[in-house]
């Protein structure tokens, strides 16, 4: 069976939030035994992290929720994703205004705040790598974040 839907995650470095989503949603579309349904990527809109792995803090806060092999290497959107991508979740107002600068004409992919899935209705996903000086739960608070939303973004998808 091919791919049936596909999301990309994007941020602004491709280290924080995207790849925890992009990890999260992997692991939800695993343990309900959609994997060949679906084709999962994240991405950023700065390139300061192109080619590096996610933060050791994303991968530590992954792992002690279970999720283990998660691997990425950070990468910028491209033209071709709005194409080749369904649903495009941006974090933040921010990178939803870069997405959508980024947009070609010929774009398919329906661009949407991931937070808008969120069911305790927390619209932005707040970048941990800035916010950890002043919140050291920054990490775990974006992993539930993340969980609920894809959580409620696949139930929807999957119509449960």
């Amino acid at each position: 069976m091919t791919a049936k839907h596909s999301v990309l995650f994007v941020c602004l470095g491709n280290i924080c939030r995207s790849t925890m989503a992009e990890g999260v949603f992997e692991h939800l579309v695993k343990e309900r035994g959609l994997q060949d349904q679906w084709v999962i990527d994240s991405a950023g809109t700065g390139d300061w992290h192109v080619g590096y792995p996610p933060d050791e803090r994303t991968m530590k806060v992954l792992k002690k929720h279970g999720i283990h092999g998660y691997k990425h290497k950070g990468r910028l959107i491209t033209q071709a994703d709005f194409t080749t991508f369904e649903y495009i979740f941006g974090m933040d107002h921010e990178n939803i205004s870069d997405i959508t600068e980024l947009a070609p004409a010929n774009s398919t992919a329906k661009v949407a705040l991931l937070g808008e899935f969120d069911p305790q209705k927390e619209l932005i996903i707040e970048d941990p790598y800035f916010t950890v000086s002043r919140n050291k739960n920054a990490f775990n608070e974006v992993y539930d974040q993340c969980l609920r939303c894809c959580a409620a973004f696949l139930d929807t998808v999957s119509g449960k």
